[in-house]
């Protein structure tokens, strides 16, 4: 089975359109395309009880979780609001991201 193309890449600034994070900003930290999933910096913050090991201190620590796709959007390059994604070809022959709200590149 292939990979679903995502518009979504690491590194990103998104918004989230949904949910109890409903409008805060952040960067994407990690995308799983199998799950339709990404993990975005401080949104989607779950409590987990975490065991003591070697590396790291047991008690209750608070992580990122991930978050459903369609429910976070690109922040716009321009005015920092969620915009969709469309694809342009350069002249040169590169393949860019797109904001369909302003009309700016993602990609440079």
């Amino acid at each position: 089975m292939t990979q679903p193309k995502l518009k979504i890449k690491k590194g990103d600034k998104v918004v989230v359109l949904t949910g109890r994070d409903k409008g805060k900003h952040g960067e994407v930290v990690k995308v799983f395309p199998t799950e339709n999933r990404a993990v975005v910096q401080g949104v989607n913050v779950v409590q987990r009880h975490q065991k003591q090991s070697a590396a790291q201190e047991g008690g209750i620590v608070a992580k990122e979780a991930p978050i459903h796709i369609s429910n976070i959007a690109l922040e716009d390059p321009k005015d920092g609001s969620a915009t969709r994604v469309g694809f342009k070809i350069l002249d040169d022959g590169r393949k860019v991201r797109v904001a369909k709200r302003s009309g700016e590149t993602i990609d440079d």
